[in-house]
């Protein structure tokens, strides 16, 4: 179910729709004590952290790093909110210079348990 989740956009309305269908899968408590599976959000949550990571180190000059500073030049905007992006919910728990953060392992390891917290606390 979370194959492919450290590319996705957060937000409370995906993060509602994967609680809804994991607990459809598990019934009721006793699967979930016996399977121990850990709550989804969690685990998508933690999965995107340590993947921005991952690209926020990277040095080999990998097209990853410039997707995500890729700005798109289409004439006009669309009307109303702008979608949530991939990097909005990092920067609200690491600041705007994330990716200088994440090069420090220790620094960037303290702030994931506040990240995966911020998502375990919804709905």
């Amino acid at each position: 179910m979370t194959y492919g989740s450290e590319t996705w956009s957060l937000t409370m309305g995906l993060i509602r729709r994967l609680r809804v269908t994991q607990r459809a899968m598990e019934r009721n408590e006793e699967i979930r004590r016996r399977t121990r599976v850990t709550d989804i959000a969690q685990r998508v949550a933690n999965l995107k952290w340590q993947w921005a990571g991952h690209i926020a180190r990277r040095t080999d000059g990998r097209w990853g790093l410039k997707v995500l500073e890729w700005r798109p030049r289409t004439g006009k905007r669309s009307v109303g909110r702008p979608q949530t992006r991939w990097t909005d919910d990092i920067r609200r728990v690491a600041g705007s210079r994330w990716r200088e953060a994440a090069q420090d392992r220790a620094l960037w390891n303290s702030l994931q348990k506040t990240y995966v917290q911020q998502w375990t606390s919804i709905g």
